[in-house]
Order: structure tokens, then sequence, then C-alpha cells
């Protein structure tokens, strides 16, 4: 993709998913344009073998951005970096395509293993602010990390992962669409394993007043 191109992608990518741009020329000042226009040469120099020349500009980015993407990692079309800053996309990361990352976000590896050590991330996937994915595993098509999540293992697609560590709930084959990948209509889990608890105390309480019942009529009788 020439330069011209990737800009104009950037842009309109950008404009897209974020509804505080008021205009193109805003784009320019924004954090993901920036990181992004860096990761591209910085990728391409990578791929060369030319290592240090492509850490020399990522490393520029990061200064600019707060932003930290190795340029070995693989990035699909479509990345969107919304504020962005801490986000840190590892070497071994693979991202696939219209993919959402919010601030604070992690795509790292869990210790000094060598070999594909970050996850790799499936299209149309959404990842909230300040969650941590750490590992080399999938991140389904279609699925949502909730802020503050640390995913550890697989995620299937179309699934919603909430919680330290993150915990699964699926949510059907269903894509969920770009413009309906919010941060807060989020399955909770947690809050469903209690409501079952009480409600199976409830039950057997219940049961219980019942067998006193009976054992207060037997002795009667």
């Amino acid at each position: 993709m020439g330069i011209l191109r990737s800009i104009r992608e950037e842009i309109r990518i950008i404009r897209e998913r974020d509804p505080a741009i008021h205009s193109s020329m805003e784009v320019f000042l924004y954090p993901s344009f920036k990181v992004m226009m860096h990761y591209r040469v910085a990728h391409r120099l990578y791929e060369k073998g030319h290592y240090f020349w492509a850490r020399w500009v990522s490393q520029r980015a990061v200064r600019k951005t707060g932003i930290e993407i190795h340029p070995g990692a693989k990035i699909g079309k479509g990345l969107f970096i919304d504020h962005g800053n801490g986000v840190i996309i590892g070497e071994t990361a693979i991202i696939g395509d219209n993919v959402t990352l919010y601030q604070g976000v992690t795509l790292g590896g869990t210790g000094k293993e060598h070999g594909k050590r970050h996850p790799t991330i499936g299209n149309n996937v959404m990842i909230s602010a300040g969650a941590k994915v750490l590992g080399s595993f999938t991140i389904g098509d279609n699925s949502k990390i909730g802020a503050g999540s640390v995913v550890l293992r697989e995620v299937p697609p179309c699934s919603t992962v909430v919680g330290v560590p993150g915990r699964v709930v699926k949510r059907g084959n269903q894509a969920l669409p770009q413009e309906t990948m919010n941060q807060t209509d989020l399955p909770d889990p947690v809050r469903e394993d209690i409501v079952n608890l009480q409600r199976a105390n409830t039950e057997l309480t219940n049961r219980l007043l019942e067998l006193e019942k009976e054992m207060r009529q037997l002795h009667r009788e």
C-alpha cells in the first residue's frame, strides 16, 4: 500500500470510529495516526532485516505517542487505537482486520520464552481500556475483552471476556458490528453466579422449612 493510500485509509478509520474528530486535519494530530504511520515504515525495515533502524523508528513513535508497537508485529487492515497511551503490542503479536484497542491495552508474553509468545487477535475484536492479553493463544473473531480484564487463555469467536483472570461468556455465533462495540454493555458472570447462588440458597431454605413443618406434623401424630 502506497503512502498516500495509507494516509487516506487511516483518516477514514479514525473518522469512522472516533466521534471526537471533526475534520480530517485533526487526524494528523491523533496518536493512532502517528503510530500507524511509523509502524508501517518500521515493519518494512524489520522484514528486510534492518532491525536496528526498525526499532529506531518504532521508538520515535513511542516517544511521540506513548504507544509501543514492536516492528515485528503483524497488523491487518483497520486497526484503531483510541487515545492509546500505554498500549503495548509485542513482537510476535498478530492482529486481524478492524480491531479496536483502547488505552492501556497490552498484547504481551508471559516470560522469556522464544518463538511465538504473543497473542493472535482475530477480526472485528474490541479490547477495552487497561485489558491485558498475555501469552501465545487466539482471541476469536467478533469478541470483546472488558476493561481491566486479564486474559491468559484462548477465547472462542463471538465471546465476551471480563474479570481477573478473564472469564468467557458465550455470545452465540452472530458477528458483532463495529458500531456496537462499546465498553459498557458487557455481561457480568460474577454477578450472575451470585444471583444463582442466592436463588439456590432461597430454594434450599424453603425446602428446609417444609421439612421442619412435615416433622412437626409427624410428632403431633
